[in-house]
């Protein structure tokens, strides 16, 4: 039961971080879109 709630934990780290990575990759794309294409 333990190891399972302390899996379930990584799991919802990893999908945080994937998240935020998503997001920063996003705000970088659109910084290059408007600063190269003003």
């Amino acid at each position: 039961m333990h190891e399972m709630m302390s899996g379930g934990m990584m799991w919802g780290m990893t999908l945080w971080s994937l998240l935020l990575l998503g997001l920063a990759l996003l705000v970088v794309a659109a910084l290059i879109k408007y600063v190269f294409f003003r």
